[in-house]
C-alpha cells in the first residue's frame, strides 16, 4: 500500500506541474507576457492553432498582433483537464473558453479543447505538441462594464496586457479607501 501511495503522490505532483504549465500559456497570452507564454513550451514544440502551424515562438508572433489589433482584453479560461501520464510523456485534453472584448466593444466567445503532448525533460513538464480544436463560437450582445462610475476604481489598477497589470503587483495592496457605509 505504501508504494501505491507514493506512486499516487508522484502522479498528483506531475499533474499539478502539468496544470501549472497549461496556466502559464493562458496567462502569458492574456497579459502579452512572451517569456511566461514560452515557458509553457519546449523550444522544439509544434503548435496547430486555427490556420497556424509552427513553433510556439512563431505562434506568439502570429497571435499577439492579431489579438492586439482586434481586442482590448482577452481571457483564455481553462476548464477541466484529463491527463494521462506515461513515464516522461503525458497527454492532456483541456477544455477552454476564449472571450475577447473587441476594440469596437463587441464580444467574441469561443470554446474548444487544447489537446497536448507534454514531455518531462530535466525534471520539468512542458508542451511538446499542441492542437487547438475550436468547437463553437458566438458574438453575444455587449453590456456596459459594471461599476464603471466608481470614482477611484482605477486606483487598484486597470487591466493591462503587460506587467503593469495589477496581477503582477507584489505585494498586492488595496489603494482604495473603504466606502462610507452610512445611509445619509
Amino acid at each position: 500500500m505504501a508504494d501505491d501511495r507514493g506512486a499516487r503522490i508522484d502522479a498528483l505532483l506531475d499533474e499539478r506541474d502539468i496544470r501549472a504549465c497549461l496556466v502559464r500559456f493562458s496567462r502569458g497570452m492574456d497579459r502579452f507576457d512572451r517569456e511566461l507564454y514560452l515557458s509553457a513550451f519546449w523550444d522544439d514544440a509544434e503548435m496547430a492553432a486555427g490556420p497556424f502551424v509552427g513553433s510556439a515562438a512563431d505562434c506568439w508572433d502570429w497571435a499577439v498582433p492579431m489579438h492586439e489589433a482586434g481586442q482590448l482584453v482577452t481571457h483564455h479560461a481553462l476548464l477541466q483537464s484529463t491527463i494521462d501520464l506515461d513515464g516522461d510523456t503525458a497527454h492532456a485534453e483541456t477544455y477552454y473558453q476564449f472571450t475577447g472584448r473587441n476594440r469596437d466593444e463587441s464580444l467574441w466567445i469561443a470554446g474548444g479543447r487544447y489537446i497536448d503532448r507534454l514531455e518531462r525533460r530535466a525534471g520539468a513538464w512542458k508542451i511538446a505538441l499542441r492542437t487547438n480544436v475550436i468547437e463553437w463560437a458566438c458574438a453575444p450582445p455587449p453590456i456596459p462594464l459594471p461599476f464603471a462610475d466608481v470614482p477611484d476604481l482605477a486606483l487598484n489598477g486597470v487591466s493591462s496586457r503587460d506587467r503593469d497589470d495589477p496581477s503582477y503587483r507584489r505585494p498586492l495592496v488595496n489603494l482604495r479607501q473603504p466606502a462610507n457605509p452610512g445611509n445619509g
